[in-house]
């Protein structure tokens, strides 16, 4: 499975912002473990991330023309009021997961507005850094039907 990571603005300050809400390892310590848990399972992982919408727009609709089987998406603040990202995701006939570190659910009221959840499948909030393990094994059962 040929899987994308998609990390929003700010996940590139994990270890250094709130560590409270986010913990304490860095965005490198995230993508060696994504890569650990792509090889361990056989699949092919990038990881992106960028503090800009429209680049991660762009690597949206590539993704449609490079053969991404599945995406993982943490949209960071952009989750709230992008519809331009949520436009693009139902764009690609791919299957999507919504991810976020801390439960958006519990936080002000303004984090628990998804525009992304509709056009994605699954969504998992709240298990930290962990969760991105969790929907590597959706998004297998996403791709596998």
């Amino acid at each position: 499975m040929k899987v994308l990571v998609i990390n929003g603005p700010n996940l590139n300050f994990l270890g250094i912002r709130e560590k409270n809400i986010y913990g304490t390892q860095d965005y490198d310590s995230l993508v060696q473990m994504i890569h650990r848990k792509a090889k361990a399972d056989g699949h092919m992982v990038t990881c992106y991330q960028s503090n800009h919408e429209g680049d991660i727009i762009d690597r949206i609709q590539q993704a449609y023309y490079d053969g991404t089987q599945g995406i993982i998406i943490n949209p960071g603040a952009f989750t709230h009021y992008s519809y331009a990202i949520r436009d693009a995701l139902a764009s690609v006939e791919i299957p999507k997961i919504e991810l976020h570190i801390s439960d958006v659910n519990t936080r002000e009221p303004f984090r628990q507005i998804s525009v992304v959840a509709d056009v994605c499948q699954d969504r998992i909030i709240g298990k930290g850094l962990n969760g991105y393990l969790i929907a590597m094994d959706r998004l297998e059962k996403l791709v596998q039907g």
